[in-house]
């Protein structure tokens, strides 16, 4: 599991492309899935924090927490912008932070309420990914719609899915540029 400094290290413009999406509208801004008890998703609002340090989230005592603290599982997308349908995607796995003077740095760094009883967790990258779409230009007879260009990053160390127990190779290639197409109407 690869921490988001690692992420960033490896594929820098991707991980920028990342942080600017959550971070469009000031304070950091996505969507939290996590996994319930009964193994179904829980989607929330939250806002995250990316520092040199990593990709945190201050997370109230609330079933998103509990759900972190039991299985630390997660998936993070970003608000969609007003002028695009340009979308961030990160995974991986949350967990407590436990050193008392990272934690007082980060609320002070995030201007977290001292008051309120939240708690740290750092998210881990296992895949990221950005989308980006183009504006599409309409009334234009014969100009085809634009094709969003999708950047994909696999941490190379994360356990791959299987099925029935077979093991998967990883890529090799830690990122890769896709363009996806759509079938003609």
């Amino acid at each position: 599991m690869a921490s988001w400094s690692d992420f960033a290290a490896d594929e820098p413009r991707l991980a920028d492309g990342i942080r600017v999406l959550l971070q469009q509208y000031g304070p950091g801004f996505g969507y939290l899935a996590t996994v319930r008890a009964d193994g179904g998703p829980r989607v929330h609002p939250v806002s995250p924090v990316i520092t040199d340090e990593g990709l945190f989230c201050f997370i109230i005592d609330s079933p998103k927490r509990r759900d972190l603290e039991r299985d630390g599982r997660y998936a993070l997308h970003s608000f969609p912008p007003e002028e695009s349908d340009d979308e961030a995607y990160v995974a991986g796995h949350a967990s407590p932070v436990t050193d008392p003077a990272q934690v007082a740095r980060l609320a002070q760094t995030a201007r977290a309420e001292p008051q309120v009883d939240w708690r740290l967790f750092e998210f881990t990258v296992d895949v990221a990914m950005l989308t980006r779409r183009e504006h599409q230009i309409t009334g234009i007879p014969g100009l085809p719609p634009s094709r969003p260009a999708v950047r994909v990053w696999l941490d190379p160390r994360a356990p791959a899915a299987a099925p029935l127990g077979v093991p998967q190779a990883r890529p090799t290639r830690l990122s890769r540029d896709v363009t996806c197409t759509t079938a003609a109407a």
